[in-house]
């Protein structure tokens, strides 16, 4: 029976999880803030047999830039040690599919917190199945963008607030217990990090 570590360390939330076919073995889900770094190895080595698994998914992004180069450097260690390939996933991806599969929405917005007063926007529909292309905006942009989908993620609640509730609006972050609730084809062997905004140094001109 195979089983999964998944790691998701790249919102606030610091997350790990351990799944087999049979379904969720044991979990961790901490909000943190800031110190990923300091508790994420601790918590996968308080899982069963240390988090031992035959494959290992992670967080790709966007999200926090250190939180997401963590979860992968730390996937991509453990599974050159345990011999066990490594996929990752988009973090608003499962955001979305948490959100629609609680509340039984068949699309919506995703908005997270972004870098230098951003918000990350998406549009998704069920199984964390884009609908459109990630964007990096002010809140101000967010809320151009108009629509009338239900809103979910960190910036949930202060984008609908501007929008003065017109939809309803779930705070949510992700949660690696829940991997099962992608779509399969949204894992990909391609490990590298989506940070959803360009970097903020410039070459000298």
């Amino acid at each position: 029976m195979m089983r999964t570590l998944a790691i998701d360390c790249a919102t606030e939330a610091c997350s790990v999880a351990l799944i087999d076919e049979g379904g969720l073995i044991a979990a961790d889900h901490r909000v943190l803030g800031r110190g990923h770094a300091e508790h994420l190895v601790p918590m996968i080595a308080a899982l069963p047999e240390r988090g031992r698994a035959d494959r290992i998914v992670v967080s790709l992004g966007a999200g926090s830039f250190t939180g997401v180069r963590i979860g992968i450097a730390t996937a991509k260690a453990l599974g050159y040690a345990w011999s066990a390939p490594v996929f990752g996933y988009p973090t608003l991806a499962l955001v979305a599919a948490i959100a629609s599969e609680d509340e039984g929405w068949s699309s919506l917005t995703v908005c997270m917190s972004g870098g230098h007063g951003e918000w990350f926007v998406q549009d998704f529909v069920r199984h964390g199945r884009p609908d459109g292309d990630l964007a990096s905006c002010t809140p101000q942009a967010a809320v151009a963008r108009g629509g009338d989908r239900p809103l979910a993620g960190s910036q949930a609640a202060a984008l609908a607030e501007v929008l003065e509730h017109r939809v309803p609006a779930r705070d949510q972050l992700p949660d690696a217990s829940r991997i099962g609730l992608l779509d399969p084809a949204l894992f990909s062997p391609v490990v590298t990090p989506i940070y959803g905004r360009g970097p903020d140094a410039r070459l000298p001109a």
